[in-house]
């Protein structure tokens, strides 16, 4: 199980500075119009971003605020290709924030788990259509289209799988199942996802006391459903060009 993780390819050399990547970002995202294109680039210069690693800073990436600040961007930048997307996401939570902010009120500021995740991932899936365009390098490409799968996999493959883990358990919970119960259903619904293609690994069954989503109960699924619909609404912008932006500016500044 845990050699699914492995890259298919390994990564070709490259180093992509902060500043490399926010033209890359900036790049990717020209389909989506210059009205955001503007007020991401005015975000950026008026310091949203918290690039590099530093004494007591949280590890990982997030973006936050409040209604009357900043959407601020935490980062902890390594100039690797994976701190691009990570840059995108993180900007598409803070242009969803901002476009909300900028438009509702303070009782309908905020958004639903599922719209944010739409938010950030339409962002990511143009990154990724950009550089499947943009790169001729053959092992680079393949190294995009391994991620790619793999985005497919943990996003809509697993994270179902961890929803019918989660409406299994809590079911059950209230007749008096025990956690040994809970690491035998984990440990089959494994069996059943990924079947004969993966050996069978015996600590599998553990790993549900690990995931930090159960803690939080019934959310996983909209990760599923936020990356499904943020994959479509990449292709109609691709596609449609103007018309489906524009559409897609209108959903960001509802609120929902």
């Amino acid at each position: 199980m845990y050699d699914m993780y492995v890259p298919l390819i390994k990564l070709p050399e490259t180093s992509v500075s902060f500043e490399e990547g926010l033209d890359i970002m900036r790049d990717a995202l020209q389909p989506l119009g210059e009205e955001y294109l503007t007020k991401m680039n005015k975000g950026i210069e008026e310091g949203w971003i918290d690039v590099y690693e530093n004494k007591g800073k949280t590890s990982g990436a997030y973006s936050f605020g409040c209604y009357d600040s900043y959407p601020y961007i935490l980062l902890n930048y390594t100039d690797t290709l994976k701190d691009v997307f990570t840059i995108i996401h993180e900007m598409g939570h803070s242009m969803h924030s901002r476009y909300t902010r900028d438009e509702q009120p303070y009782i309908y500021g905020s958004h639903s788990i599922f719209t944010a995740e739409v938010a950030s991932t339409v962002n990511e899936s143009l990154l990724m259509q950009h550089l499947l365009r943009t790169k001729d390098e053959k092992e680079m490409r393949k190294y995009l289209l391994n991620m790619h799968l793999e985005e497919f996999r943990t996003t809509l493959f697993r994270q179902a799988m961890f929803a019918e883990f989660e409406d299994i358990t809590h079911k059950a919970i209230e007749s008096g199942e025990t956690a040994e119960w809970m690491c035998q259903q984990y440990e089959d619904l494994n069996a059943q996802y990924y079947g004969s293609a993966v050996e069978k690994d015996d600590v599998i069954r553990y790993e549900w006391a690990r995931i930090p989503h159960f803690y939080n109960a019934f959310y996983v699924y909209k990760y599923a459903t936020g990356y499904s619909a943020a994959t479509a609404i990449s292709k109609k912008i691709l596609t449609e060009g103007k018309p489906a932006a524009q559409d897609y500016i209108r959903f960001l500044k509802t609120g929902e």
